[in-house]
């Protein structure tokens, strides 16, 4: 139990967490690009097929649902307390 204190200790929790994030958000894009990406062709009935012009293929993939959500919104993290800090009054 020793060595493990040892190489183990509560400063690196949150450095775990990070780069857990970090692969898990690299998985989930790997992941997403095998099975939704129209210009990835993994079977090789696909790859026969060779390129394709399906635009609303491309259209779905490329307008997911977090681009739905942000777009039309101010591309500020906190824009009442920008607006506070920044509009003259």
């Amino acid at each position: 139990m020793a060595s493990v204190n040892r190489w183990i200790r509560p400063e690196v929790y949150p450095l775990f967490a990070a780069v857990g994030l970090a692969v898990g958000i690299c998985g989930f894009q790997l992941v997403r690009n095998i099975y939704t990406n129209p210009e990835v062709r993994v079977t090789k009935e696909n790859r026969l097929a060779g390129v394709l012009d399906n635009h609303a293929e491309g259209e779905r993939y490329s307008e997911h649902f977090v681009r739905k959500f942000v777009r039309g919104k101010s591309p500020e993290i906190m824009p009442s307390l920008n607006g506070f800090f920044t509009d003259p009054k």
